[in-house]
């Protein structure tokens, strides 16, 4: 039995650090590139394995050589990898530029994510039975999501859906069914249709998905920190200042921690005060899953800075 079940995208990240961001049709030098292993799926996998949790991986690579690669950093950060496939396109790839004050602009080719089918998941519904957690994104078909949270529901598994990337087309029937909601604060106005300009207008579009029978709504406000939500409380869990260097896979790590702590049996606020403090982390080094600690490191850091 795995303590949570990650069912979702990988990627290649191609990264490049600029000076500056080109203006339309302007061609700039770069100072820096590098490589590394994302995709919201894998990433959030890898944080919680990281973490020290039992992690099953559903997911799809390409047929090359980057398919490989992945599949062998899967198996180094100690995730089950039976449940990953190897489809007939390449594998997906995600461009990222970051700029010097750490914001990035991403672009994702999908590839072989799209072979992660409904049909695909009956393979593996026992995986899904016999997990604490359900973790989805929407870097893969909303179908497949669907029929993973009809799949979670049917075996009483709860779920956590981040909708991130955001899809206007996101079927609400199944948001009601879901048991978290992590959405940022522009996803949550993409999905709900109302304006999250500031902290009211936030809590307003959050409680209308609770209204819609979302259990608990978790809106990430960047260094403001989390927005919890459900039906008896609200309350905003603060982050953590410190000084950013790449903010690339920050939600993810958010996410894929949160879900570590929650599933080792902390509560919703202790579980995001801690995903706080780990996601914090994460943007003070470069890269994406290259920035995320071990619970080891990051122990060892706390107490550098306590």
């Amino acid at each position: 039995m795995s303590d949570i079940t990650v069912i979702g995208s990988n990627m290649i990240d191609l990264m490049t650090y600029l000076d500056r961001m080109p203006v339309e049709g302007e061609t700039v030098s770069a100072p820096e590139f590098e490589m590394g292993f994302g995709g919201k799926g894998a990433n959030q996998a890898v944080a919680a394995s990281r973490l020290g949790s039992d992690v099953s991986f559903i997911s799809m690579v390409g047929h090359d050589n980057f398919g490989k690669e992945q599949l062998d950093n899967f198996k180094k950060s100690g995730i089950d990898t039976t449940g990953i496939g190897v489809g007939d396109c390449n594998s997906g790839v995600a461009p990222i530029f970051v700029d010097p004050s750490s914001d990035n602009r991403i672009i994702v080719i999908k590839g072989a994510n799209n072979e992660l089918t409904p049909e695909v998941l009956d393979e593996y519904e026992d995986k899904i039975k016999n997990s604490k957690l359900v973790v989805l994104q929407q870097e893969i078909p909303l179908e497949t999501n669907y029929h993973a949270i009809d799949l979670a529901v049917k075996n009483n598994v709860p779920v956590l859906l981040n909708p991130a990337p955001a899809n206007k087309d996101l079927n609400m029937e199944y948001v009601s069914k879901v048991e978290f909601f992590s959405p940022n604060e522009t996803e949550l106005a993409t999905l709900t249709g109302l304006p999250t300009n500031n902290l009211d207008e936030i809590k307003v579009a959050a409680n209308a998905l609770i209204e819609k029978g979302v259990g608990n709504v978790i809106v990430t406000i960047g260094s403001k920190g989390v927005l919890w939500v459900n039906k008896e409380h609200s309350e905003i869990v603060p982050g953590k200042k410190v000084a950013a260097v790449d903010t690339t896979g920050a939600g993810d790590s958010f996410i894929g921690s949160f879900a570590h702590y929650f599933t080792e049996g902390e509560s919703v606020p202790e579980a995001l005060r801690d995903a706080n403090q780990y996601a914090a982390v994460t943007v003070t080094r470069k890269g994406t899953q290259k920035s995320y600690p071990t619970k080891a490191e990051l122990d060892e850091i706390l107490k550098i800075k306590a």
